[in-house]
């Protein structure tokens, strides 16, 4: 019989995944200290060990997770948060975490997770490689479901140095994303260099990218090197790689084929050594069907593929990146240092085209009008204004009629009311209604009414 060992502080949420876990037939024991993990596991081996994160007191979810893979190596660690961030994470899949899932569950995810665990299929092992620290926050901010799956991604393909096409709507963080992988990789010593390839025309894209030799064109005055070059032994992002033309595709995919460059004007290549990351906001599949982007470009660039959700896949993140935006704007000067619950909620109620971006613009916007310390509804743009507006006047709308009785209904009582008046008569109930009594059978019937037939 497989042995589990559940460790949360939270005394409902042991209960919950020890009533789940006894259900597949596995012997589970619990505890809601650090203290008690660290007796269980000196007593007893287990085949897997779900602990929470934030247990409170001085250890936490990591801390221990050092300390379980010390005593019992043996044994599966899967970690479990309500605050999932990408550090933590990247920590926690470093330190040999077979996965990381937040709060609140899903049943059949937490069952399946530990099936995978029970079962030895390590899902951090390319993940285990040594990866530098880095003391920077990584500038993506949410707990929600959607963030912590894309922090596991994240801390999962960092240490390769396999190319990666990070996809996701225009605001969405994606540059964040390739940050991120290459802080968490053996590469964040060097450089990285990041080109938006949408706001170059394709002649000076090349010769930044791939360099130039003196008297190559008009202006070149001298050599220089290429953005490949400069990011020699880190990392390049190719931004908005959906915006090239298929010529420059052409000898893009030429540099990762074999790892080398040609300047602008010159016969020799040189051979350079820089992981390569691609975004873009495209259906590239699309693009490819329709012609507009190489194909066996988009395969060489997509070995892996993270998707950045929407602000609207994860709403639930708004208030804490509301609450980043605005400290970034009170140290850049503004006055404001609190969101109304008014003014929140309103920013809940708009679509957020532009994601994040546009959630950070609005809200320095609103802490620059803001006539105190407080963001109120009237410091927002007015587009979100009237975007509160209009979700009001349809829920009063709403409200006033939801009472009101369809024509449908209508009808089914009218039918009722004519039969119990008629004694349950259908020759008579079709007489008052003025209607034959092949189509009083047909109203009953739709209508689910049984007719019984009390006089005639």
């Amino acid at each position: 019989m497989r042995r589990i060992l559940v460790i949360d502080d939270d005394l409902e949420t042991c209960n919950f995944l020890t009533e789940i876990f006894s259900e597949e037939g596995w012997s589970v024991s619990s505890g809601q200290t650090a203290e008690a993990a660290r007796a269980a596991v000196e007593k007893e081996r287990f085949d897997l060990i779900v602990s929470d994160i934030n247990l409170g007191g001085r250890t936490n979810g990591v801390a221990l997770l050092k300390e379980f893979k010390a005593i019992t190596p043996g044994s599966e660690v899967i970690l479990i948060s309500g605050f999932g961030t990408l550090e933590t994470a990247v920590e926690a899949v470093r330190e040999g975490a077979f996965d990381y899932i937040s709060k609140p569950f899903n049943v059949n995810a937490v069952i399946a997770t530990a099936r995978r665990a029970l079962k030895g299929r390590d899902i951090s092992e390319p993940a285990a490689v040594l990866m530098k620290e880095h003391g920077e926050a990584s500038g993506l901010v949410g707990h929600s479901s959607r963030m912590i799956e894309l922090y596991k991604e994240i801390a999962l393909v960092a240490p390769s140095r396999s190319t990666v096409l990070i996809t996701g709507e225009s605001g969405t963080g994606k540059e964040l994303v390739a940050r991120a992988l290459h802080r968490n990789s053996p590469r964040a010593a060097s450089a990285f260099v990041a080109v938006n390839c949408g706001a170059i025309t394709e002649t000076l894209l090349e010769s930044e990218l791939f360099g130039h030799v003196k008297g190559s064109f008009t202006g070149a005055v001298g050599d220089k090197r290429g953005l490949f070059e400069e990011a020699e032994g880190g990392t390049i992002l190719l931004d908005e790689i959906g915006e090239t033309t298929l010529a420059l595709q052409v000898k893009l995919l030429r540099v990762l084929q074999e790892s080398e460059v040609r300047r602008v004007g010159s016969a020799r290549s040189t051979r350079i050594d820089a992981r390569v990351l691609a975004a873009t906001n495209r259906d590239l599949e699309r693009e490819v069907k329709e012609g507009r982007f190489r194909e066996d470009l988009f395969y060489r660039l997509s070995v892996v593929t993270l998707r950045v959700p929407s602000l609207r896949e994860r709403a639930e993140d708004l208030p804490l990146l509301a609450a980043h935006a605005l400290k970034h704007a009170r140290d850049a000067g503004a006055r404001a240092t609190t969101i109304s619950e008014e003014a929140l909620a309103m920013l809940g109620q708009y679509d957020w085209p532009g994601n994040v971006r546009e959630l950070e613009n609005t809200i320095e916007h609103a802490a620059l009008y803001a006539r105190g310390s407080l963001i109120t509804p009237d410091d927002l743009p007015e587009k979100i204004r009237k975007r509160g507006r209009d979700v009001e006047r349809a829920s009063k709308t709403q409200s006033l009629y939801e009472d009101l009785p369809t024509l449908d209904e209508l009808e089914r009582r009218y039918l009722i009311h004519v039969l119990q008046s008629v004694g349950g008569s259908r020759t008579r109930a079709a007489e008052v209604m003025a209607i034959d009594r092949r189509t009083l059978y047909r109203m009953a019937e739709r209508y689910g009414i049984n007719l019984k037939e009390t006089a005639e």
